[in-house]
């Protein structure tokens, strides 16, 4: 697979989105545990929601929005159910932050420096270390 992408290729993704059923506990998480900034430049849009910008052009995008999902179970290990991954540069920085605020989380089955966490809804988000 080469690096480079023909014109008409898909190049990069710009954002993701992800439901959520109360904002204000989201925003805490995202805000208050994960240390992201709120992106000011949301149109005004029919549901409550958060933009978040995450660098190079990327967003993470909250909806409050009905979940078809709510109440499902999900697998034990965030590995193994649908997820985003988020690069971070310090992976012991962020255990500290996510024990300080009581949010389990598993490491990556692979042995890479990885780990997952679910947010206050259940949403899985991977995060790799990079350096």
């Amino acid at each position: 697979m080469s690096d480079s992408c023909p014109p008409g290729d898909i190049t990069a993704l710009l954002h993701a989105g992800l439901l959520v059923s109360d904002l204000a506990r989201a925003r805490a998480f995202y805000e208050s545990v994960l240390g992201l900034t709120r992106y000011p430049g949301r149109p005004d849009l029919p549901y409550p929601g958060a933009w978040y910008a995450l660098g190079d052009g990327q967003q993470l995008h909250l909806m409050q929005l009905p979940n078809p999902d709510a109440g499902r179970v999900r697998p034990e290990h965030g590995g193994r159910d649908r997820h985003i991954a988020l690069a971070v540069t310090d992976m012991a920085a962020l255990k500290s932050r996510l024990d300080a605020a009581g949010v389990s989380y598993t490491v990556s089955k692979s042995g890479r420096a990885a780990l997952f966490c679910r947010d206050p809804d259940a949403n899985t988000l991977e995060f790799v270390e990079v350096n």
